[in-house]
């Protein structure tokens, strides 16, 4: 019973700073127009946020994913394949291929190529 007295005490004690929080938040200091805006400290932006970024990163970071897997498992499966022989070694051949289908897709898309 003390376990339950506890955790309800310390879930009442965050709900009220949380209600607390809100409160002292609300009726704090009013900003002007210009302030509000939230973009350039007050400046109004000239463009939308995602027209500023494109997805040329995502060929990179398939690369990036791919060759660290690959160089994660290297040492664990060099200690797995001197107790197990060619069954880890089949296993590994798959694993490798399966990211060598990243590798080419990459590849494929240009990335490569610097710009």
């Amino acid at each position: 019973m003390t376990e339950l007295t506890g955790l309800a005490s310390i879930l009442l004690l965050a709900v009220g700073v949380g209600v607390a929080l809100q409160f002292a938040g609300a009726r704090g200091y009013h900003l002007a127009q210009p302030q509000r805006t939230p973009y350039l400290g007050g400046g109004s932006p000239c463009a939308h946020a995602w027209q500023r970024y494109h997805v040329r990163y995502y060929p990179m970071a398939l690369l990036f994913i791919a060759f660290e897997m690959e160089m994660m498992f290297m040492y664990p499966w060099a200690a797995v394949y001197v107790a197990e022989g060619a069954t880890a070694l089949a296993e590994m051949g798959m694993f490798l291929a399966i990211l060598a289908v990243g590798i080419v897709y990459g590849w494929r898309e240009g990335i490569f190529r610097w710009q």
